[in-house]
């Protein structure tokens, strides 16, 4: 499968790490901290923080595919750092969408806002679950994100950053809190479509 245009970056940003101590591990321990830290700075409100907020959540993205690609080049990739790497990605999520329902609810979405972004984050929890539990049976493949032309699916949340410095981001907050739905669906019903397969 041709890597997305963000993977290819983070593997040429990570290759001189290849021969030190940093280990993938490292790398998305250092994702948790700059995921929560735009997560923290969307909560506050203020506009400013937010434009901050969702430059620190574009490196999150970047970093997010850099320790996978660190674990390639140095043949270190365990299961248990997938585990990590996915439950961390968990984590970074919930609290990006928590984070931005209570920053936007004094805004004109109010507590609907917060609704979504309660929704939508806390809907991360069985994605995830799901996906982990499709990853142990049918193997990597089974959980790569459809893409085309070097854009994967995930890749929109980039979107974050122009839709912030724009005044875009409650719409940002409705399209993507809702498409978290959809995309709950369509996780669910590819893992029982998988399940239900005859095996080889």
């Amino acid at each position: 499968m041709t890597q997305s245009w963000d993977q290819r970056l983070a593997r040429a940003a990570v290759r001189p790490l290849a021969r030190t101590a940093v280990s993938p591990n490292h790398v998305t321990a250092l994702g948790l901290v700059v995921g929560l830290a735009a997560a923290a700075l969307f909560a506050t409100g203020s506009a400013p923080a937010a434009d901050v907020g969702a430059a620190l959540f574009m490196l999150y993205l970047l970093i997010d595919h850099a320790d996978g690609e660190l674990a390639r080049l140095t043949g270190k990739a365990t299961p248990s750092g997938q585990r990590f790497d996915s439950l961390g990605g968990a984590v970074i999520t919930t609290t990006l969408f928590v984070g931005l329902g209570v920053g936007l609810s004094e805004r004109p979405l109010g507590a609907w806002a917060l609704a979504l972004g309660l929704a939508a984050g806390l809907a991360n929890i069985p994605i995830t679950a799901v996906r982990l539990q499709m990853r142990r049976r049918f193997g990597s493949q089974a959980v790569a994100h459809p893409g085309r032309f070097g854009v994967e699916i995930e890749d929109f949340l980039y979107l974050i950053g122009p839709a912030t410095w724009l005044g875009a981001l409650p719409y940002f907050l409705v399209l993507f809190g809702l498409g978290t739905f959809g995309y709950l669906g369509w996780i669910v019903r590819e893992f029982l479509r998988r399940s239900a397969s005859p095996g080889p």
